[in-house]
Order: C-alpha cells, then sequence, then structure tokens
C-alpha cells in the first residue's frame, strides 16, 4: 500500500475541536442518563429503582471489563500508525481490536446471562435475575462500538464518538421509558418492570453501533479514494506491527484501572449497608441511609463524565507526539489539560457544596444528607485531576502506573469505610471517597514529575484559581440566601421542591459566572490563551474588554 505523503497529524486545535465535541456529548449523554431516573422512580415505584440500581452497578463492571481498554489503546496505537503514514498499519489495529472486543464481548454475554442466578443471589435479591439477564443483550454491541470508536478518536476526529454516546443515550432513555409504561399498565411484577427498563440499554446500544457502522463506510470510502490500493489487503509487515501481545499488554492496564471507579461502587454497596447495621441501624434505615449518600454521587459523576470525555482526545495526541518526538508539545498539551481540569474541577466541588441543600431538594424532594452532599463534593476537585492525569500516563505509556494508583485508592476507600463509617455514618463514607480520589489524583501527579514536564506555577495553579473560588463560593452563598428569601416572598404559593429548583438554578448560574470573570481577573486565565481558543477566542475576549473584565 503506498503510504501517505504528508501523514496526519492530531494538532492543538484538533485537540481542543475534539474536547469540545467529547465534552458536550458527555453532557447530553450525562442529563439524559440522570433524568431517566425520575420516571423510573415516579412511575414504576422504590422497589423497582432499588432493583435497577443493584443491578447497574454489577452490569456497568462487566461491561467495562468487556471494553473499558479497547478504546484508549485502539487510540494509541492508531494514532502512531497513522503519524508513521501507515493507514494499513492503522486498519490492521483495528481489525485485530475488533476480534478481540467481539469475544470478550460474547464471553462476558455468556457470564451474565447465565450466571444471572448466581449473581442475584449474591447480591442478595432474585428479582435482580431477570433484570440481569435483560441488559446482557447489550454485550452483544458495545464492544464493537467502543472499538470503532477508538479507531476514530485515533485518527483526532472526535465527532463520531459523540453523535453514537447522544444517540445511544436517547434510544436507551425512549425504550426504558416505553417499556416502562407498557409493562406498568400490563400489571407486570417489579421484576419485569426492571427488566423492561434494563433492555434499554441494550438498545441504545444497538443504534450507537448502527451510528458508528455510518461513520465507517462513510471514513471506507474516503480511504479508498486517498490510497491507490483500495482493496484492504496489507503488508504483513506493516499489519503486524502492533501484535496482539503488545495490544492486550496496553490494554489490559488501561481496563484495570478504568474498572475501579465501579468497583469503588460496588464496595460502598457491599460494605456501607452492612456497616451502618453493625453500629445499630435496623436493615430498611440502614438502605435509606445508604440511598442518601448517593444522592450526591450522580452530580460528582456528571463532572467527572464530562471530563473524562474531554480527556479522551489527550491519549491519542500525546502518544502521536511522543511518536514524533514532539516532547514540547506533549509538554504543552499535558499542561493545559491539567490546568483546565484543576480550575473545572475546584468551581465544580465548590459550587456543589454551596448550593447542596437548593440542589438537594430539586433532585430528591427533602434537603436530607445534605451535609453528606457538601463532603462528596470536595471529591470532584480530586476525581477530574486524576482522570486527566491517569490520560496524560497513559498516553505516555505509563498506563501500569495509573491503574495501580487506582487500586491504591480502593484499598484506601475500604480501609477508611471500615473504619470510619461506623464511627461517623454515612458522612464518614464520604470522608473515605475524598482520601480515595485525593491519593489517586497525588500518586498520578507524583509519576508525572517522572517526566521532563518542567515546573508547574504555584500562583497559577493554586492561589490564582483558590482565590477565585473563594469569591465565588462567598458570592453563590449569598445568591442562594437572597434568592430562597425572594421567591419565597414573590411567590408564597410555590411548593418547597420548586422554591428550591428556581434558588438552584439561579444561584448555580451566578456562581459560574462569578468564577468565570475572577479567573479573568485574577490572571489565572490569560487574554493569550483566551486568543488561542479557535474561532470563539477572539470574539470573547473583544466582549470581555468592552465590559472591562479584561483591560484594553
Amino acid at each position: 500500500m503506498r503510504q501517505s505523503p504528508n501523514p496526519p497529524t492530531i494538532s492543538g486545535g484538533a485537540i481542543v475541536k475534539g474536547a469540545v465535541v467529547l465534552g458536550a456529548a458527555a453532557v447530553v449523554s450525562k442529563l439524559l442518563g440522570t433524568m431517566q431516573k425520575i420516571p423510573l422512580q415516579n412511575v414504576a415505584g422504590d422497589s423497582v429503582f432499588g432493583i435497577y440500581n443493584a443491578v447497574y452497578p454489577l452490569y456497568t463492571l462487566i461491561l467495562f471489563l468487556a471494553t473499558a481498554g479497547f478504546p484508549i489503546a485502539v487510540s494509541r496505537f492508531v494514532a502512531e500508525e497513522r503519524a508513521r503514514g501507515s493507514a494499513a498499519g492503522a486498519l490492521g489495529v483495528l481489525k485485530m481490536a475488533l476480534a478481540l472486543s467481539i469475544a470478550t464481548g460474547l464471553s462476558c454475554f455468556v457470564l451474565l446471562y447465565f450466571g444471572a442466578g448466581i449473581l442475584a443471589s449474591w447480591i442478595g435479591n432474585g428479582q435482580t435475575e431477570a433484570a440481569l439477564r435483560s441488559v446482557s443483550f447489550a454485550l452483544f454491541f458495545v464492544p464493537v462500538m467502543a472499538t470503532l470508536r477508538g479507531y476514530f478518536q485515533g485518527l483526532g476526529d472526535m465527532a463520531p464518538t459523540g453523535v453514537s454516546q447522544v444517540a445511544e443515550q436517547l434510544i436507551r432513555v425512549a425504550v426504558m421509558v416505553a417499556l416502562l409504561i407498557a409493562f406498568v399498565q400490563a400489571g407486570a411484577s417489579d421484576a419485569e418492570i426492571a427488566a423492561g427498563a434494563t433492555f434499554g440499554s441494550a438498545a441504545g446500544a444497538l443504534a450507537g453501533l448502527i451510528v458508528m457502522s455510518v461513520y465507517w463506510r462513510s471514513h471506507r470510502k474516503k480511504e479508498k479514494r486517498l490510497y491507490s490500493d483500495d482493496s484492504g489487503t496489507m503488508r504483513a509487515g506493516e499489519a503486524g506491527r502492533v501484535g496482539y501481545r503488545r495490544f492486550i499488554a496496553y490494554a489490559f492496564p488501561v481496563c484495570l484501572g478504568s474498572i475501579v471507579l465501579p468497583m469503588l461502587t460496588l464496595a460502598d454497596t457491599f460494605t456501607v449497608p452492612r456497616l451502618l447495621m453493625q453500629s445499630g441501624y435496623g436493615e430498611a434505615e440502614a438502605m435509606r441511609q445508604f440511598g442518601l449518600y448517593n444522592h450526591g454521587l450522580p452530580l460528582v459523576q456528571l463532572v467527572a463524565m464530562i471530563v473524562s470525555s474531554m480527556s479522551v482526545a489527550l491519549v491519542p495526541a500525546i502518544s502521536e507526539a511522543k511518536a514524533r518526538g514532539a516532547l514540547a508539545e506533549v509538554r504543552r498539551s499535558a499542561a493545559a489539560s491539567l490546568r483546565l481540569t484543576w480550575l473545572i474541577g475546584l468551581a465544580a466541588s465548590a459550587g456543589m457544596a454551596v448550593t447542596a441543600v437548593p440542589l438537594n431538594v430539586m433532585f430528591y424532594k427533602d434537603a436530607a444528607g445534605s451535609v453528606t452532599m457538601m463532603i462528596l463534593a470536595c471529591t470532584t476537585a480530586f476525581s477530574v485531576v486524576q482522570i486527566v492525569s491517569a490520560a496524560i500516563l497513559q498516553g505516555l505509556g505509563a498506563e501500569r502506573a495509573a491503574a495501580y494508583h487506582l487500586l491504591a485508592a480502593a484499598a484506601v476507600k475500604v480501609g477508611l469505610n471500615l473504619w470510619l463509617v461506623p464511627l461517623w455514618g454515612i458522612e464518614g463514607a464520604a470522608v473515605s471517597a475524598i482520601a480515595a480520589y485525593a491519593t489517586a489524583a497525588g500518586l498520578n501527579m507524583i509519576r508525572l514529575k517522572g517526566f521532563p514536564f518542567g515546573r508547574l506555577s504555584w500562583r497559577d495553579f493554586a492561589m490564582k484559581p483558590l482565590l477565585s473560588t473563594l469569591v465565588m463560593a462567598i458570592v453563590t452563598a449569598a445568591v442562594v440566601f437572597a434568592a430562597d428569601l425572594l421567591v419565597a416572598n414573590v411567590f408564597p404559593d410555590l411548593s418547597y421542591r420548586w422554591r428550591q429548583t428556581a434558588v438552584a438554578i439561579v444561584s448555580v448560574g451566578c456562581g459560574a459566572s462569578v468564577f468565570g470573570v475572577m479567573l479573568f481577573r485574577t490572571g489565572a486565565i490569560s487574554a493569550t490563551e483566551l486568543a488561542a481558543v479557535p474561532k470563539l477566542g477572539t470574539k470573547l475576549l473583544r466582549i470581555l474588554r468592552k465590559w472591562r473584565i479584561l483591560p484594553n
């Protein structure tokens, strides 16, 4: 096959564009995933909601085992092959990954479908068996979809991943709600209703795979026009450059690292309720307390999901720059990504902590568990730094370190749960979560010091962002107090939940605006950095200078 005379590279602009695309898709997808829980609980009741939440973390763990390492591994090796100008080598990586992903997907389907009875007994609820079998069908489609996403990410094209994520969630929610209503009206049992709800995951995965297949066909047509050999055959040397052993050696630690987050969730599931009961709570009250503990997790996971999707663009970009020997480019990408992530994490942590009460009432009807939500909010900053620093380590070939650091975090979580939950209840579990994510993020940053990144500025990474965060927190707290009084007086007949919903929306919006202004006023983000943002940067500069947020 003829080599491309100008091997495609992933530019800094492509990283920004890819991060924006995946970040936007993550917001839409996660919002859809969160919103689906509202009709599930309201239509089917708490019993079905409990079955669904018992099954889904286990399914997520098995799904990550089947697919987690493939997109990142594929994106890395495809980026390297394309940097060498070998489209054939990139295609060889894809074919090899597809064979592996199909095999793992089928194996995990057999495990989940035929082992549903055993798994249900481990959960301690036989009603989960039908839902486990229902959700297992998603494993036919997700591995192939994830592998194709990794291929396009390796090309620096994040649009297919973003579009397929949104399509997957839309169909998933639509099918879930449709089956939910149909089964409830038909008088089905709770187990059958939950199984119908979980089947939405399989339908969504099929929709996502169809979208990826459309993108793949379009891509292959373009490739055939670019290269003289349009038969798809490859030279043996090119196809075999990335062998199965090397691919698995890279994908497995990434997979190991990826499954730690659901493992942390399962660790809470199997430890916190039991520890609460040992502390004197009855079974029903222990489960209610565990439900309160989970109030803050969806919001933390929303921010983490956004940053995780944005970080996907980093792995192939850093791998490609490293392959070309462009160390200065690697340093710039890593430093800028870590700085942006730290700013997002600080703002999200402080904002969620200050607005915990109105957010809690808005999503869960009352303010119970707000203190725990405030504590859990602090995990956001460490969580997002861990995600991006792990992505940088993966791009640099130190994927094993990221996995080991997450395993250390999991050990910290379990150990502190055993100590703190009997002492402080669910607040103890929240404190142990902070310690776990701080451990993983800290270990990643220590490992990154072994690479030639240069010294990070204390003023840029700590003092200026922390000052901006403090001002934002004070202003947001004042807005929460004032908005609550204002809404109560202007709309006295408004229910408490709707009143707090209005307070939450207004205070979050004001807090985000204040934080953005403070970043520019303190110099945490410079005019030069903003001007580097394609298309949007120059326009924003004019507006900010017109409003005197930035000096002329």
